[in-house]
């Protein structure tokens, strides 16, 4: 479940919306996302994608804690659909990442990332960007102990 890959990632048109608060925000932005998206009549083309621009675990820690994280989360879609002022349709860049599989209570998967960030740094690679998570399985159906996450990192 932990091996690390470096996979090609394709840009995504995506459907998001972008908030500063606690990474517990996430849980409230999915379910408005999806349903405003399905108002819409918006063709989902993947699961949904948490993009996270703080860059250690450090750094995580510190603005969930003050409240200042910057949370972006979208949903892959077919084709453009109406925006408002907060929810707004663009192109999630793809590119050349390193991808890991954590299992398990989101809140656990800090160890997942070190390991990530210690084998980007031992191959001798930088993170280029943002971070993502894609949550493959629904926690309230499968249990949290079975929630899936691919986290993918940018890099060159």
């Amino acid at each position: 479940m932990n091996e690390i890959t470096v996979v090609k990632v394709h840009t995504q048109k995506v459907i998001g919306i972008r908030k500063r608060g606690k990474y517990e925000l996430i849980a409230q932005l999915l379910p408005k996302l999806y349903e405003y998206a399905t108002s819409q009549g918006a063709e989902f083309t993947g699961p949904p994608i948490f993009i996270c621009r703080e860059r250690t675990v450090d750094e995580v820690m510190k603005a969930d804690k003050e409240g200042n994280a910057d949370i972006e989360i979208a949903f892959p879609i077919k084709q453009e659909i109406q925006e408002t002022q907060d929810i707004k349709c663009y192109d999630l860049q793809g590119g050349t990442m390193a991808k890991i599989i954590h299992k398990g209570p989101y809140e656990k998967c800090a160890p997942t990332y070190e390991k990530l960030y210690a084998w980007i740094q031992e191959n001798g690679n930088t993170i280029t960007g943002p971070t993502r998570e894609v949550y493959l399985n629904d926690p309230n159906e499968v249990g949290i102990e079975e929630a899936l996450t691919e986290i993918y990192a940018p890099i060159e």
